[in-house]
């Protein structure tokens, strides 16, 4: 009698929709630890879910920050290889199918969990916004930020309060702004983390700091008071989700303190991995998201 595990039984599109999702996590795997880490905190009913939208989200960032530029695209052809996928990825959804297996994850991740085109186009919108503009003031980065930070929080968001469900719901107001300040915090922190490789190597700057505009101290509060408001929802997610989230939450709040004792950075401040480990640990054990200064 065969032993074989389940898994090598599947045929036609069984086969190809688990292959597509372990695609969509091979790229997490390889372009953010950080990330991973925190997704194995997910429980089994969200993680697959979270793990296709940020694949989607890393290949379309990747079209924008470096790969499509090293493969001699212009930007005009870099914009419509940006323009190609988001249109794949709405007729995607509409259709069940793609032969781009990240896609086609993300797809059936949309389907199930209720992520629309609302979110879809402002993400998209906002990757186009690398390829024109390079400097931002406050309006303009608050709409970047909500386009590329934001509607991914909110995609996760209904991944964590629909995988699994036959028929998805609206989240509640509370963890929808909890989600976008979330979204947002992350963001800023990497604005400032990669301040002068933003300048230097993409010729962009998106806070306003580099050139005096905007008080480096006002960016770090309004990051802290984002991550403090987020903290305080992050106890009404579902609970297969809270403790990758109190780890994702709790390792960029080390990394704001840590930009905030390090006021002009001449390397890009990171988090040693013993202490990632650590904070992991912590938030796997249940513990509340950490106190920030607001």
């Amino acid at each position: 009698m065969s032993s074989r595990p389940r898994e090598a039984e599947a045929t036609g599109l069984e086969l190809y929709d688990r292959t597509a999702r372990d695609a969509a996590a091979t790229v997490i795997s390889r372009y953010s630890t950080s990330f991973a880490l925190a997704c194995r905190l997910l429980g089994p009913r969200p993680r697959p879910h979270v793990r296709t939208v940020y694949a989607l989200v890393r290949i379309a960032d990747e079209i924008v920050d470096g790969p499509a530029t090293a493969a001699g695209l212009s930007t005009d052809a870099a914009r419509q290889v940006l323009d190609d996928l988001e249109s794949e990825t709405l007729a995607a959804v509409e259709r069940r199918y793609s032969s781009n297996l990240v896609v086609h994850a993300f797809a059936l991740t949309a389907r199930e969990c209720g992520i629309g085109e609302d979110l879809v186009r402002p993400f998209f919108a906002s990757m186009r916004t690398d390829l024109t503009q390079s400097s931002h003031d406050g309006a303009s980065h608050d709409a970047y930020v909500y386009g590329s930070a934001e509607v991914v929080g909110l995609m996760c968001l209904q991944v964590f309060v629909n995988a699994g469900s036959p028929h998805p719901v609206s989240p509640s107001a509370d963890l929808v702004d909890g989600a976008r300040r979330l979204g947002a915090a992350f963001q800023d922190v990497n604005f400032l983390r990669d301040l002068d490789h933003d300048a230097q190597a993409l010729g962009r700057d998106y806070l306003g700091v580099a050139e005096g505009a905007v008080d480096r101290e006002q960016v770090l509060d309004r990051i802290d008071a984002d991550l403090a408001a987020a903290a305080a929802v992050i106890p009404r997610l579902p609970a297969d989700c809270r403790r990758a989230v109190t780890a994702a939450h709790d390792l960029f709040a080390e990394l704001s303190a840590r930009l905030r004792s390090a006021p002009a950075p001449s390397r890009r401040v990171r988090v040693p991995d013993i202490v990632k480990a650590r904070l992991a640990a912590r938030a796997a054990l249940g513990f509340a998201p950490r106190e920030v200064r607001a």
